[in-house]
């Protein structure tokens, strides 16, 4: 999804590099163990990757929620073993399923997998277990293994290292800090979280029900346009059996908190997937009615809408298309900042002229990275009060052949033209009172969803054959684009 304000300039995550490793106490396992990282490095490097985060995919604009995952997160921080970390505990107005620590306090969970969990201790359990990977240091133990996975992309499309250079040359793209961890840290996460949670006074056999859901929501999906709880986090087998087994042997007292219902009662109302007003597609026809705009990407490309652009990626992944925005700058102004960056150079003097009846500017330019040498057009056009980034770029040796797409996608952006889209509203989280035993199918049938009955089972933490009780309070999913409205058919550009 396109920023709704001018977008920042990525910023160079620090890698921590110093010339004498030192030794430091892990504060879980009081073991001694090297270490690069000073604790003061940790929380620095935490503090600048999370600033980042939230001004590229934007913190959930409901108080209430913040307040309440902020609430919970940080009671479960101040029992750890690092309670004096500066914990921060942020909402990311993001659809996937997905949560994640940084290094030295911050903690990330996305409405996405909210919207499919069904009690407070379910949250506790994840919460818990994000904060045992920043307790026992398991991202400093990762540092020197990092990867930057570039969200949008996800798991599953396979991009060139030179397209992936060149987004980052663009500021096109979003580029975060994901530590991928091993199974034994998952393990030992998995424990500290039940620890953490059974603390707090949580029924700790919840966190089994986690587990399934989240196996659930992954089979569901498939392969992941993002980086999500299950592909940065791998399951060191048997997850939920183990979680079921260690509760087992638990003395959980009778008053355990499970409080299901005050938490499906924070979350009614809840925005559920996408959000249309930032972006759709239409076939190959992107559509975004916050701003008014659309843009027709070539026919065949893998596209996906991000936070922080809209990325397609040509069928044999030799060539990319990125729209993006540039701010307030002026088609000129940007195009020279453009210019300015190291390693890119144009091939011709920049050209004037209009792209949808607005001024634009528009250059060929080749950019020098590791892998080699990317040959690409950018142009930049003016809509709304913005200026929007246009960029097609491919290896020196293929981008001929994509040269025609990339004008055809360029000349496509323009102003809005269809009406019905400017009103869609996203699809939001409706609770229900179940009236008596019912199948999900049964419960679907009377109550409808906007969604497939598979994933109304799996927000409601049972299987697609499973039955909800009668009294319970049970999710629906109401509103979203209207299918009538997909299955328009406009003419190409």
């Amino acid at each position: 999804m396109i920023p709704r304000s001018p977008a920042r300039p990525l910023l160079a995550l620090p890698l921590v590099a110093l010339a004498l490793a030192a030794c430091a106490r892990n504060p879980v396992t009081g073991k001694r163990e090297l270490s690069f990282v000073s604790e003061d490095q940790e929380i620095a490097l935490g503090k600048q990757s999370a600033e980042q985060i939230k001004a590229q995919m934007g913190v959930y604009p409901d108080e209430k929620v913040q307040a309440y995952v902020r609430d919970i997160g940080t009671r479960m921080a101040k029992g750890s073993e690092r309670p004096d970390l500066p914990w921060q505990f942020t909402v990311l107005d993001d659809p996937t399923v997905n949560a994640f620590a940084l290094p030295g306090g911050p903690v990330f969970i996305t409405r996405g997998i909210l919207t499919h969990f069904n009690s407070e201790a379910e949250l506790a359990s994840v919460l818990g277990h994000e904060i045992g990977h920043i307790t026992a240091r398991h991202s400093v133990e990762q540092i020197s293994k990092q990867q930057l996975a570039q969200l949008g992309l996800g798991v599953g499309m396979i991009l060139s290292p030179e397209v992936a250079q060149l987004g980052q040359a663009a500021a096109a793209g979003l580029q975060l800090l994901f530590l991928k961890y091993g199974r034994d840290a998952e393990r030992q996460s998995d424990q500290l979280g039940f620890k953490y949670m059974g603390q707090q006074g949580y029924d700790v056999r919840e966190m089994a029900n986690v587990f399934v859901t989240l196996e659930r929501a992954s089979a569901a999906q498939g392969a992941g346009r993002v980086p999500e709880w299950a592909s940065t986090h791998p399951d060191p087998g048997n997850r939920a059996e183990t979680a079921r087994e260690r509760a087992a042997k638990a003395s959980i007292p009778a008053n355990a908190k499970v409080e299901h219902e005050r938490y499906l009662q924070m979350l009614g109302g809840m925005v559920f997937g996408d959000d249309p007003r930032q972006g759709f597609f239409k076939g190959d026809l992107f559509l975004h009615p916050a701003m008014k705009f659309q843009m027709r990407f070539p026919q065949g490309w893998k596209a996906q809408n991000t936070p922080s652009a809209v990325i397609a990626v040509s069928p044999k992944e030799d060539g990319a298309l990125q729209l993006a925005s540039a701010g307030k700058l002026s088609p000129e102004e940007a195009t020279k900042k453009f210019f300015q960056q190291e390693g890119v150079k144009p091939l011709q003097a920049p050209q004037t002229g209009t792209v949808g009846g607005q001024p634009a500017s528009a250059a060929y330019f080749q950019a020098q990275t590791e892998q080699g040498v990317l040959n690409g057009i950018v142009s930049f056009v003016s809509h709304g009060g913005l200026t929007f980034q246009l960029v097609g770029f491919a290896p020196a040796q293929a981008f001929s052949s994509h040269d025609a797409a990339f004008k055809q996608a360029i000349s496509s952006f323009g102003p809005l033209t269809d009406k019905a889209a400017e009103g869609v509203q996203p699809a939001k989280i409706e609770l229900v009172r179940v009236p008596r035993d019912m199948t999900v199918t049964e419960f679907n049938a009377q109550f409808p969803s906007t969604v497939p009955v598979e994933q109304v089972a799996i927000v409601n933490g049972v299987d697609k054959d499973g039955r909800l009780r009668g009294g319970q309070t049970a999710k629906r999913i109401t509103g979203g684009v209207p299918t009538k409205l997909l299955q328009q058919q406009q003419p190409r550009s």
